[in-house]
């Protein structure tokens, strides 16, 4: 996975390097583990990532597992796994900051020996209150020029768990009237009654991190930059959103394909490369932006068009009979596996009187310009005999439930003997030699584009969209899929691009066949 161009990112580290600030670049990526990853952390996994390759550095895996209450070991290993999964290996160091909870504890009795810190007994209203807003100053604690002995005394009180939750906190002593609203005196230490998933109950003191590493002593603190968060059309970002979308049942689960979740998309069919594709056309800069769904689409279609091998699946089956056709006759069609890979090859698929077509590929009162099967006309059937319509047979609920053709048996897969000219083609599968599977389409989750513009009086609940999912579960498709393995991509011709799924023996739909928009 070669990244494709520059971004402001890469400007300043080629700076620090020019000017000898650094010698060797660690990167990391630090995801806090309460919940599973999606798209938005597939960008920072690709700067990161990119970054240290690019540079010669090492890229390492950075728990922020500082809070009890909201992560779980599922969590963990869902990141760990879903990491290696976008870049084709493991990363070169796993670090969590829980480990260095002893020594987080150290630099903040060195804060508060140095006036940096002190303790404060403002509730967390009382807090936001005395913080300010972004065009007027706060207002100092009371508590901020406690002396240091007596935040010493009070911290290690914090520390032992002589203090409910809620009493007290460690706040660093920066300057109230910053025009820097996080730099308002932010607190670094809370207390939480909480058993953590490493360190369990040995700590009820839980630090937070930014301004603390410039203040610590270290010769050369880690540099952090920030950059645009990721947001996409008709898609929510926020785990505490999509924690909801999976504890209510809404959805099948964090990796349930309809999610931007990373296990999500890899269990609907994308790749690491589609998925680091869409991130470079997206670009990496300071600004806010949402890209449109259709890109995301666009890169795995890209992909899947030169790649995927050609099947064919009707996923709403329709009897066709050919009337002329000899009973218990079988015979083979060969059929391009990639007509984009000249050295996929093809295969032979079984034909016979009795096949199945699309039901969306017939019609007794068609439109203008229909060029499939209707009353007295002609269509190819893909690789295969041109056929004419005979007659339709209706079931009690005036359903078609047959259709009868007659073949032009010298028509083969080449033109009609007599020259006429037949625009349209179905694809078909034999009834005799095919399979049954289900198959799922996916829609967007929302139907509004912009997921963080709600409009007032409304909640994103009432943007749900009730057909983000359609199961077709008579689908019948050639003998060659029999053997689809979980993970297995394939276009289904005239259809999609579709993907065996990983738990159970459904198709799961990646993408539809076109752009909805050009790129």
């Amino acid at each position: 996975m070669e990244e494709k161009t520059s971004n402001f990112l890469f400007d300043i580290i080629e700076k620090d390097l020019a000017e000898g600030k650094v010698d060797k670049i660690r990167t990391r990526f630090p995801p806090e583990p309460n919940g599973y990853l999606h798209i938005g952390h597939t960008k920072a996994i690709y700067i990161n990532f990119t970054a240290a390759k690019r540079y010669g550095g090492s890229f390492n895996l950075r728990y922020d597992d500082t809070n009890p209450e909201k992560e779980d070991t599922e969590y963990v290993n869902s990141i760990y796994e879903d990491m290696v999964w976008l870049i084709g290996r493991k990363p070169d160091n796993v670090f969590y900051g829980s480990d260095y909870f002893d020594k987080c504890y150290e630099f903040a009795i060195k804060l508060i020996k140095e006036g940096k810190a002190y303790v404060c007994n403002l509730s967390s209203e009382e807090v936001e209150a005395y913080r300010g807003t972004l065009t007027e100053p706060g207002k100092e604690s009371p508590y901020r020029n406690r002396t240091v002995e007596e935040n010493l005394e009070l911290f290690d009180k914090m520390k032992n768990g002589e203090f409910p939750e809620g009493y007290c906190t460690l706040r660093a002593k920066i300057d109230m009237s910053s025009p820097n609203i996080n730099l308002r005196d932010p607190i670094i230490y809370r207390i939480l009654y909480r058993d953590h998933h490493r360190q369990g109950s040995k700590w009820c003191i839980y630090p937070l991190y930014d301004w603390v590493t410039e203040n610590i002593g270290f010769e050369k603190p880690p540099r952090q930059y920030e950059f645009a968060k990721l947001y996409i059309t008709n898609t929510v970002m926020s785990k505490r959103n999509l924690r909801r979308l999976v504890e209510e049942g809404i959805v099948d689960g964090w990796d349930d394909p309809r999610m931007p979740t990373i296990s999500g998309l890899r269990r609907r069919g994308y790749t690491p490369e589609a998925l680091f594709d869409f991130v470079e056309r997206a670009g990496i800069a300071k600004t806010y932006s949402i890209v449109d769904l259709a890109l995301l689409e666009h890169c795995i279609r890209e992909e899947l068009n030169q790649t995927a091998r050609r099947r064919i699946a009707v996923l709403e089956p329709v009897k066709l009979t050919l009337e002329n056709y000899p009973e218990g006759k079988k015979e083979y069609f060969p059929l391009t596996n990639n007509p984009n890979d000249g050295n996929a090859g093809t295969r032979e698929v079984a034909f016979s009187k009795h096949l199945y077509i699309e039901r969306s590929d017939v019609s007794l009162n068609p439109p203008p310009k229909y060029f499939r099967l209707k009353p007295d006309g002609e269509v190819r059937l893909m690789g295969a005999y041109i056929v004419k319509f005979k007659e339709a047979i209706l079931d009690e609920n005036g359903e078609i439930s047959e259709i009868i053709v007659t073949a032009d048996l010298e028509s083969g897969s080449g033109n009609p003997v007599d020259g006429r000219k037949v625009k349209g083609t179905v694809h078909w599968v034999s009834a005799e030699d095919c399979e049954t599977f289900a198959a799922r389409v996916y829609q967007p989750l929302f139907n509004i584009e912009n997921t963080r513009a709600v409009p007032e009086g409304k909640t994103i609940d009432d943007f749900f969209n009730p057909e983000s999912i359609r199961v077709y579960d008579n689908c019948k498709v050639e003998k060659a899929l029999a053997d689809a393995l979980p993970g297995e991509r394939f276009q289904f011709v005239r259809t999609g691009y579709f993907c065996k799924d990983t738990k159970d023996n459904a198709f799961n739909q990646i993408v539809e066949l076109k752009d909805s928009k050009p790129f």
